[in-house]
């Protein structure tokens, strides 16, 4: 079938009419003309249906039996078929596992061959479904459209489950709850990467020509990283920049956003030391205190868990909630409806730099200025509520999220085991011991080494019988021994003897 089909003839006769005029030249002797002329039927098309009534055999040659209209010859499923193919494709993209075209045409032929469906020939020779239909099946389930998915790591795909978020939910509940916080005592923290260099836009040229060369300041950019904190009320602090130097100077700024501070790294990234740097520059825009504090969510990064950064902020009244690991992309109000714009709004700043300045590469120093307009324009009052409502914090909301928001996350679900988990000893099958004259087996239950019993330290003997397991001294250095008990009481989940106590009571 061609993939944009017109229709040839005029306006389709009802299916009554058409019943009605059949019905009239076979119980009369009216001809086609007056029959055609009496219900305004087209003569060919009465012609055609008396045809294929005449061809019906005798036992069912009856109006009521004939199909009327266009009965689309060339769909090779039925609508309920590919009812239930739009209904897999959407489950296979809710749970990351989406199809592409090509998948499409192959899974279409798949499932023609195996129930025995007609189907052309060229899927037969090619053993794929050809483009036309699978251009006509989109037509025909407007439902389904060609997406470029974002990639998503597989950890944040089983991460972001319910428990996890349930978790999160009643802690936040009981943060919230316990400090009576209102909208503009709730802040969102979280850092993301400027770089020198961006991804250009598509441009308008000839066709026919083989490369469109882009101007960018060079092939690769480094990174100045921008730290930003917003309230559920809907307000912003100035933001916090971290360069990649060994020293910070006062002309990085230039152009930069009121009230902005910066730091330098020689990584350009965030540390331990810059974040509480960042809490200072926090704490004097928002000013909490002990009898008012604010509560601050924010990703578990090793950068935030600082014993002076986690000091200063129970001596000023700063509360801090982390999102579960990997759960920042469906929790975080900056990720969901801040950093986007922001990005977008920086890259057309970045290309309008280009053309104004040109010749001139963008360095780390320009970009404190061409942040300003984009971070004004980005960082709306609507913007940032927007995203605190659709992460479920304010309004607070336990119920945004719906079970086919943790589709993708089932997919790697396994069944809990039932029962304790019997220690394990170590992989080897004999202990050799190069002072002892013979080499004993180790059972799966006991620890053999040599006839000799020594005593114990009490609390170790203690735990090894109590696991079942029975240890003889053995003299040397006691290596493979050390590796069959310390495997032992790493698989029972304690690690309440180091390898020095070990030591001490096998020596």
């Amino acid at each position: 079938m061609v993939r944009t089909y017109k229709k040839k003839r005029g306006d389709r006769v009802s299916t009554d009419v058409l019943q009605r005029a059949l019905a009239h030249y076979k119980n009369t002797i009216d001809g086609y003309k007056k029959t055609s002329q009496l219900f305004g039927v087209p003569r060919s098309t009465l012609q055609d249906n008396v045809k294929k009534l005449n061809k019906m055999p005798e036992s069912e040659r009856s109006i009521s039996n004939m199909r009327f209209g266009y009965q689309r010859p060339r769909q090779v499923f039925s609508d309920g078929d590919e009812t239930a193919l739009v209904v897999y494709l959407k489950h296979a993209s809710t749970i990351y596992f989406g199809l592409c075209p090509r998948e499409v045409r192959l899974l279409a032929y798949e499932c023609g061959k195996q129930f025995n469906i007609k189907m052309p020939a060229s899927w037969s020779e090619k053993e794929i479904a050809g483009a036309d239909w699978f251009s006509s099946f989109l037509k025909r389930h407007s439902e389904l459209s060609l997406r470029t998915p974002e990639a998503t790591s597989i950890a944040r795909a089983t991460a972001f489950n319910k428990t996890n978020v349930s978790e999160y939910f009643t802690k936040l509940t009981e943060v919230t709850g316990r400090h009576m916080f209102e909208a503009c005592d709730i802040w969102n923290v979280d850092e993301t990467g400027v770089v020198t260099v961006v991804k250009p836009k598509k441009v308008v040229a000839g066709t026919g020509v083989k490369q469109i060369g882009p101007l960018t300041s060079a092939e690769r950019g480094q990174l100045v990283t921008l730290c930003a904190g917003v309230s559920a009320g809907g307000k912003a602090i100035p933001p916090f920049l971290i360069y990649p130097r060994v020293n910070y100077r006062d002309h990085f700024l230039i152009g930069a956003p009121a009230g902005s501070k910066g730091t330098a790294h020689p990584s350009g990234w965030m540390t331990a030391d810059n974040f509480l740097l960042f809490l200072q520059h926090f704490a004097q825009h928002v000013k909490p205190t002990v009898n008012n504090p604010v509560l601050i969510l924010l990703d578990n990064h090793v950068s935030h868990l600082s014993i002076d950064a986690l000091d200063y902020a129970k001596e000023n009244g700063i509360v801090m909630l982390s999102f579960p690991p990997h759960c920042s992309h469906r929790l975080q109000p900056l990720d969901l409806s801040v950093f986007g714009p922001l990005k977008r709004k920086l890259s057309v700043s970045q290309s309008n730099w280009l053309r104004n300045n040109p010749g001139k590469p963008i360095s780390i120093y320009d970009i404190a200025g061409i942040l300003c307009n984009p971070w004004k324009e980005a960082l709306t009052m609507s913007n940032i509520c927007s995203g605190f409502q659709k992460a479920g914090i304010f309004p607070l909301n336990t119920e945004v999220f719906t079970e086919e928001d943790f589709m993708p996350s089932a997919v790697t679900d396994r069944p809990l085991e039932s029962g304790p988990v019997k220690p394990a000893v170590a992989p080897v099958e004999q202990v050799f011991d190069t002072s002892t004259t013979s080499n004993r087996d180790i059972d799966s239950e006991q620890v053999l080494v040599d006839d000799t019993q020594i005593d114990r330290d009490t609390n170790m003997n203690c735990y090894l019988q109590e696991q079942n397991i029975s240890s003889i001294s053995v003299s040397g250095d006691g290596h493979c021994l050390l590796y069959a008990v310390s495997s032992s009481l790493y698989a029972a989940g304690d690690e309440i003897f180091t390898d020095e106590d070990l030591k001490e009571s096998i020596s």
